[in-house]
């Protein structure tokens, strides 16, 4: 591999970015749906041996010699957001061609946003490189702070952060726990990067047994985890999952929204197969329900007619708030609890909107020169609430609603308090992104989520991917991509003890700190022979 390492830190020029582009682009088939995370190894691999490589005039100013390290990052987060997040186009053509002049904007335009992140986490590698062992970790700590900052700035993306690909299947998930997806990150990156010793030699060893010792960590952890008995005293509640297949038209007539209700109601109000019990509770996922409640009385006959004694339905919906005369009403991406009289018992807004799905940012200004959201309403866009809402269900227990893409922030979700909840409950509509890897990650992303705040989850998507999934991302039952039906299972509400996210939040910043001192120790330990 030493011949391999020397012809790529000598490339330059096209050559050298095009290699960097791939690398990133290979990387990505370790998401989902491909789930091949052997690729991460190859992909960071190429990116050590490009960052060797990566050399500026040592009489250079601060920023001439920081920028070719962040281009390198910036180019290799370029090709793993492009290859990862092409889909995002087809988003845009679910409900017409009205915005497909916008899809370079998603597919390209989101992924060169984005890989500024990567760029940043090479810089900060780059000023703690060396030719030692400790340039593994200066990495590891460059992209974890670059994933943790992806998580918040500028409302938050976090999809496809790079410790995804390392929990491909519930064995490997069970540490989120621990140190969550931001601590994963770290870990991830260095495990992956590794291999990257054996071109060079310098510090190979050390790194390979320790690389080995968090693989042999993280298996045996995980076959601990998944070993363990359940919680015999935990409630069971029978569950049904309602997937419509509804699509996402909203220039329809009254007559097409009645059709597709009626729909939910027969798909609802199924018999259970022979022996199994009558659902407790049933969930339809989000805006489902295809008019305005409070402009359609008879919905809540037609849904007291469809539950039974004791059963609970929860359904997404747009809720519209009333305002000041003369001026629009407010809409909510929400969730709506019926009792079995078909009276509403409890409700919860989404708190975490999806810029130009949901609202405008700069709404004024980009209303002017005439852009509006994708999801758009009588208003243009939605509002947000101020903070979630926990819902009781009688009989059943309390359940935290995420709306959407909510599921993939955990950081977000209150688990302790009058907040704390017995599941998860995430309903979605991914018709948006059709039959791509979007639903696929969202999925995956959703599952790791259910892990680290150690509770079950019931996920409703309008076509795909619904499942009940335990807390440790096991599925339980499920429905595949673009299948129309129903999934009936029974889910026992015990949570996994897990770390608190304060004390998730402290291991995070401690890996940061442990790597900060090994990539230190490091440089000053070996001379290096790239600055």
């Amino acid at each position: 591999m030493e011949k391999l390492a020397g012809k790529v830190m000598l490339l330059w020029g096209g050559r050298k970015a095009l290699l960097t582009l791939g690398a990133g682009a290979v990387g990505a088939l370790a998401l989902a749906p491909f789930d091949i995370f052997a690729t991460m190894f190859v992909a960071f691999t190429l990116l050590v041996w490009i960052m060797d490589g990566t050399a500026s005039e040592p009489d250079a100013g601060w920023f001439s010699r920081i920028w070719p390290a962040f281009l390198t990052g910036w180019l290799f987060g370029f090709g793993y957001f492009a290859a990862g997040l092409w889909w995002l186009g087809n988003a845009l053509l679910e409900d017409g061609a009205e915005f497909a002049w916008a899809i370079p904007l998603a597919s390209l335009g989101l992924p060169f946003v984005l890989a500024v992140f990567y760029g940043l986490a090479t810089v900060v590698a780059r000023l703690l490189w060396s030719n030692g062992p400790g340039r593994i970790t200066a990495l590891a700590l460059g992209f974890g702070l670059a994933e943790w900052l992806r998580s918040f700035v500028l409302t938050g993306f976090p999809w496809n952060a790079i410790g995804y690909a390392a929990m491909p299947v519930p064995l490997l998930m069970q540490p989120a726990h621990i140190l969550g997806i931001a601590g994963m990150n770290i870990l991830a990156v260095f495990v992956f990067s590794v291999p990257a010793l054996l071109g060079t030699r310098r510090g190979a060893v050390p790194g390979l047994l320790l690389a080995a010792l968090l693989i042999v960590a993280d298996l045996g952890y995980g076959f601990w985890m998944l070993g363990k008995a359940p919680d015999a005293d935990a409630k069971e509640v029978s569950v049904r999952i309602v997937q419509p297949m509804s699509g996402l038209e909203s220039d329809i007539s009254d007559a097409e929204r009645a059709a597709l209700f009626e729909d939910l109601i027969k798909l609802g109000g199924m018999p259970p197969k022979s022996g199994d019990r009558p659902p407790q509770l049933i969930v339809w996922p989000e805006t489902s329900i295809p008019f305005i409640l409070s402009q359609n009385q008879s919905a809540f006959t037609r849904i007291d007619e469809m539950l039974g004694d004791g059963q609970v339905l929860v359904a997404g919906a747009v809720r519209a708030e009333d305002s000041a005369p003369g001026t629009p009403h407010r809409y909510y991406n929400s969730v709506y609890a019926f009792g079995s009289d078909g009276e509403i018992i409890g409700a919860a807004d989404k708190v975490h909107l999806v810029p130009f799905g949901e609202y405008l940012p700069f709404e004024d200004f980009l209303k002017n020169i005439g852009l509006e959201t994708i999801a758009a309403n009588a208003s243009g866009g939605y509002s947000a609430a101020t903070r979630h809402t926990v819902l009781t269900l009688p009989g059943i227990g309390s359940v935290y609603p995420l709306i959407c893409y909510e599921a993939i922030f955990p950081t977000e979700i209150d688990e302790e308090g009058e907040t704390a909840a017995d599941v998860l409950l995430n309903v979605t509509n991914d018709t948006w992104f059709g039959y791509t890897p979007g639903p696929y990650q969202h999925f995956q992303a959703a599952r790791i989520t259910a892990v680290e705040v150690g509770k079950p989850m019931i996920r409703a998507a309008d076509s795909g991917i619904s499942a009940i999934i335990d807390p440790q991302g096991r599925i339980i039952s499920g429905a595949g991509l673009q299948t129309k039906g129903v999934v009936d299972a029974t889910l026992r509400f015990g949570s996994v003890a897990t770390w608190s996210k304060s004390a998730r939040n402290i291991n995070f910043w401690l890996l940061c700190v442990i790597s900060l001192i090994a990539a230190s120790f490091s440089r000053f330990s070996f001379v290096s022979d790239y600055n």
